[in-house]
């Protein structure tokens, strides 16, 4: 692998334009492919093999004309204080205001009746009105949205409250200020560490065109394969995290390869046989855990999970061929401002932490795993649910339409169940509808049941079930669970199919499809990777450790997610508004993103330790050897992906919120307290034993020589006297 891409690096350093010239015409071409050929993003979540996705896979086949994939939306208006909404006058008002919202929009297909429908509340002030569109939220324009805002707004200065809520309105618009802060951070970051704008800048510039390239393919994508609006945002924040990183990484041993002595050319190769082997076998790992995300069988989390591996190899080919070639365009302004390094150089920080380490590695292990455990504690307690209005900001027009529904109609009104009722006989479905009706108005928890609603062959019936508790309440849930236990006594007795769907038992078949997920889901991502760090590191106790390792940041990082997004622990310091329950897509969609992440920073430190041991240093000093080449340019490269991912904390859409906080949590943990002191401590406990590799397993691994020990055969030998280092607080650590 060294070898190989040693000759890369050196043809991209030499054929420098034409390499910039091919990415740039790669760029041109899916820039084009995205603008010619994109579709809306979707924004659903389906349930293949669920009980509430083929209960609403049997709505849109047997109630063709209700239109279950065309968008929705509830308005709710209210009286004045004081006043009735059946008074003369707010009565007119009202009709006026569906009147405008059925002519804002030629894709308005039906505006209920308010009072035709019985939907005003029992005190008389408040009343709603279903809106149903022929077309998808998807295909609704800017002027669709427009017409409907300016009729809700008619109504209100007519003196009515009118909100609404539903896939209909308008998404909040897309700021770009979590990339922007992230990337000025980065920045920063890149700055202090090199010492030189253009090393600190080339990175940047690399990411942002790998960023670029992956936004414009998933873009011009987005239509055809149906991809989930939140495939991009993830995406996004991996593109340009591993992106910066990996640049960062073989900038890094450039500089170093030029201060031993090489050329610039025979710098730009080897640092791209050496770091960038370990940049390969890193992004590989974290593919693995992205793709890996398929076998939960959940189209958004698949779609989510390829996405961003895609932008993943993107990032992983931009650093092995456009950083070479423009290294070659930098020259020796790469460097930074030449300084002699003097006759004795007091230990940075990094030496002294692993000093400090390597004095007690039993106490620093033991500490760092305590420490990592007690934040763990809350995961203990979490909750998982899908978001819905009521997770929304407390001043969005969705949100308060909640609250008026749920003070005028109950708690429970904003988490209807809808219960099906099909059988190939038309007397059967009508039988067992009726019987079914009786027994849901008996359970304890049900505020209202609704008569049941027929096709037009009669052979499928939809009853709708109001729970008296709030949607995400765990009176709620029981209640799913009692009527799936009538629906499953109807069928044995009559024969008579019965399903349920709905916000709450979406939820509670997400949970248990993730439940059964997450254990295969572990053992193929797990295994794939150590088999990967086996055959990077040729050793058996290392990758297990680096496995265990990921384990307690992850589950760190979840109760940190807990502490501050469910119990509302600093929340006003991310600008949460709204605690809850944790969105059900996160803890494998953060297993599989952390244990990527980990596994990099475990090749990039590690592999600089084997190399120093390969090399002849014994096990304790290539620990201490191996920390001290590679935990600067670490730091920098964590610190960086933190930034990133702190940045889309300030996100409105409540998944990518908790998300970037998590990711950022997750990444400090990891970095600092796992691979920088849980590591190299049980290296050390460990000694020589922690490289050992059974001679059958050596032999039938092939060699991949990460460390570039080949390269010493195939290129010249570097100049015996050492050039002098120069200015960054990255050379002060060589």
């Amino acid at each position: 692998m060294a070898t190989f891409l040693h000759k890369i690096g050196g043809a991209a350093f030499e054929r420098r334009r034409l390499v910039v010239l091919l990415w740039a015409l790669v760029l041109g071409a899916v820039g084009i492919g995205a603008s010619a050929g994109s579709g809306p993003a979707s924004s659903s979540i389906t349930l293949p093999g669920t009980e509430a996705q083929r209960a609403f896979d049997l709505l849109g086949e047997k109630f063709p004309a209700a239109n279950a994939e065309g968008a929705t939306a509830r308005v709710v208006l209210r009286a004045p204080d004081g006043e009735k909404i059946t008074a003369s006058g707010n009565k007119a008002a009202l009709e006026a205001t569906l009147a405008g919202i059925k002519d804002s929009s030629a894709r308005v297909g039906q505006v209920s009746d308010p009072f035709a429908a019985k939907a005003v509340s029992a005190d008389g002030t408040t009343a709603y009105a279903q809106v149903t569109y022929t077309a998808s939220d998807s295909d609704l324009t800017d002027g669709d949205h427009t017409g409907l805002d300016k009729a809700l707004e008619s109504g209100r200065d007519q003196g009515l409250t009118v909100e609404a809520s539903g896939s209909a309105l308008a998404a909040p618009e897309e700021s770009h200020t979590a990339e922007a802060i992230g990337f000025a951070l980065a920045a920063v970051i890149l700055l202090l560490t090199f010492g030189s704008l253009v090393a600190a800048g080339l990175p940047l510039l690399t990411a942002l065109l790998g960023v670029g390239v992956s936004m414009a393919a998933i873009t011009a994508l987005s239509g055809p394969l149906d991809l989930n609006s939140n495939a991009s945002a993830l995406a996004t924040m991996l593109g340009i995290a591993v992106g910066i990183d990996y640049a960062l990484f073989i900038v890094s041993r450039y500089r170093s390869e030029r201060a031993d002595g090489h050329d610039a050319r025979e710098a730009a190769a080897r640092a791209n046989g050496t770091a960038g082997s370990a940049v390969v076998f890193a992004g590989l790992t974290v593919v693995i855990a992205l793709a890996g995300l398929a076998v939960v069988n959940l189209p958004i989390l698949t779609a989510m999970g390829l996405a961003a591996a895609g932008a993943v190899v993107v990032a992983v080919l931009v650093a092995t061929t456009l950083v070479p070639a423009l290294l070659g365009f930098a020259g020796e302004r790469v460097r930074g401002r030449k300084r002699q390094k003097p006759a004795s150089v007091k230990p940075g920080p990094g030496q002294r932490w692993i000093s400090h380490v390597l004095r007690k590695p039993a106490q620093m292990l033991l500490l760092a795993v305590v420490a990592l455990g007690v934040v763990a504690l809350p995961a203990t307690q979490l909750e998982l649910g899908l978001p819905d209005d009521g997770s929304k900001a407390a001043s969005s027009t969705q949100r308060k339409a909640y609250d008026m529904l749920s003070e005028s109609f109950g708690p429970g009104f904003n988490g209807p169940l809808t219960v099906t009722v099909d059988d190939r006989d038309p007397a059967a479905a009508r039988s067992g509808a009726e019987k079914l009706g009786t027994s849901l108005a008996d359970l304890r928890d049900v505020a209202a049941v609704t008569p049941a609603v027929f096709n037009e062959s009669g052979d499928t019936a939809i009853i709708t079930v109001v729970p008296r508790s709030a949607p995400g309440s765990d009176a709620t849930k029981n209640l799913v669970a009692d009527i799936r236990g009538l629906t499953g006594e109807l069928r044995s007795d009559t024969g008579t199919r019965s399903l349920v769907t709905g916000t709450t038992a979406l939820n509670i078949d997400i949970s248990d499809k993730f439940s059964a997920a997450i254990v295969p889901y572990l053992a193929l991502v797990v295994g794939l990777a150590v088999l990967v760090l086996i055959l990077v590191f040729r050793s058996i106790l290392v990758p297990v450790k680096a496995a265990l390792g990921f384990l307690l940041s992850v589950l760190a990082s979840l109760g940190a997610l807990v502490a501050v997004f469910q119990w509302g622990w600093l929340k006003d310091l991310i600008g949460l508004e709204q605690t809850g329950p944790v969105m059900s897509l996160m803890p494998v969609l953060m297993v599989g993103i952390v244990f990527g992440l980990a596994m990099d920073y475990q090749v990039f430190l590690v592999t600089r330790m084997r190399e120093a041991y390969v090399h002849g240093a014994d096990a304790r000093t290539a620990i201490e050897v191996g920390f001290r080449q590679s935990s600067t340019v670490v730091t920098a490269a964590a610190l960086i992906m933190i930034s990133v991912f702190a940045g889309f904390v300030g996100s409105q859409e409540a998944m990518i919120k908790s998300l970037g906080f998590g990711l950022a949590v997750a990444v400090a943990f990891d970095a600092f307290v796992v691979r920088m002191t849980i590591v190299p401590a049980a290296l050390a406990l460990l000694g020589k034993r922690a490289w050992a590799l059974p001679a059958w397993i050596d032999r039938v691994l092939p060699h991949v020589d990460i460390e570039g020990e080949k390269l010493a055969g195939h290129t010249p030998a570097a100049p015996a006297v050492r050039e002098p280092s120069y200015a960054g607080p990255a050379d002060r650590d060589h």
